[in-house]
């Protein structure tokens, strides 16, 4: 007899796995193939419930547009590096997603909690703008001199933010999501352009934290959704160089050298 310590150390409610049977959460694998796509298929392993036509599309939008930002990315260009070194493409993923941390693929997991702390003190019975400017001088209180999701390095305006948006207004009016988080950020944009010249709009790490808000992702999911998307650039981009035949690709090329700062 099994002793049920055992069966019971990997318990799990997302996969049954048993001869001749494979099914995740609770439903057939032979009922999935061909009838799940695999934003609803993440969804389904996730949450344990299959999610509507709607919250598919909208989870997609948010997946597609993380999925590259080209290899001046560290995670891109990383793997591109990595996958000249005599790895395996698995190595040169692995390599790439390790990369993917506070700072790097970081941001749409914080902007979900600043957009949670806001919601939180709204739902307390404080106004909007209020609760938003109180959240702001928190962050500013605590070091944070850039707020997560908001303005970007390379983009005066993320070419990606006015889709998504798009996007979840749409939802909104459909009522797919009830858009308490795109108010928030909306707020939070218009409080960090109160009185500037030069605007900082949300960027792509806000607008997709707006949607797997709005779709009931907690922050932690927000980090592992967006390793999800930026693999599928990260493989691509390995693989293309694996195409290209160099070996042992640095940083730089090699008649750079770097500045000796001794």
């Amino acid at each position: 007899m099994t002793d049920s310590r055992v069966a019971d150390w990997w318990g799990t409610a997302v996969s049954r796995i048993e001869p001749n049977r494979v099914e995740l959460r609770g439903t057939p694998i032979q009922d999935l193939i061909g009838s799940v796509g695999f934003g609803a298929m993440i969804w389904l392993m996730l949450r344990g419930e299959r999610p509507t036509d709607q919250q598919t599309a909208l989870l997609e939008a948010a997946l597609v547009a993380g999925v590259d930002h080209g290899p001046h990315a560290p995670s891109i260009a990383v793997a591109r590096m990595a996958a000249t070194c005599g790895v395996g493409l698995n190595n040169a993923m692995a390599s790439a997603i390790n990369t993917l941390g506070d700072s790097h693929g970081g941001a749409g997991q914080e902007c979900v909690a600043l957009l949670d702390e806001i919601r939180r003190r709204e739902d307390a019975g404080e106004p909007l703008p209020a609760a938003t400017d109180g959240v702001i001088a928190e962050w500013r209180g605590r070091g944070v001199r850039y707020l997560p999701g908001f303005g970007h390095r390379f983009h005066s305006r993320d070419p990606r933010r006015d889709p998504l948006l798009g996007l979840v207004d749409k939802a909104v009016a459909e009522g797919v999501v009830p858009g308490h988080h795109l108010r928030a950020a909306l707020a939070v944009e218009t409080a960090l352009n109160r009185g500037r010249s030069s605007p900082v709009p949300m960027n792509i790490d806000g607008a997709t934290a707006v949607i797997y808000a709005e779709l009931g992702f907690p922050a932690p999911l927000a980090r592992g959704l967006f390793v999800l998307s930026r693999s599928v650039g990260i493989l691509a981009h390995a693989w293309e160089e694996i195409g290209q035949g160099r070996r042992n690709k640095g940083p730089i090329p090699p008649a750079i050298l770097p500045t000796y700062l001794g």
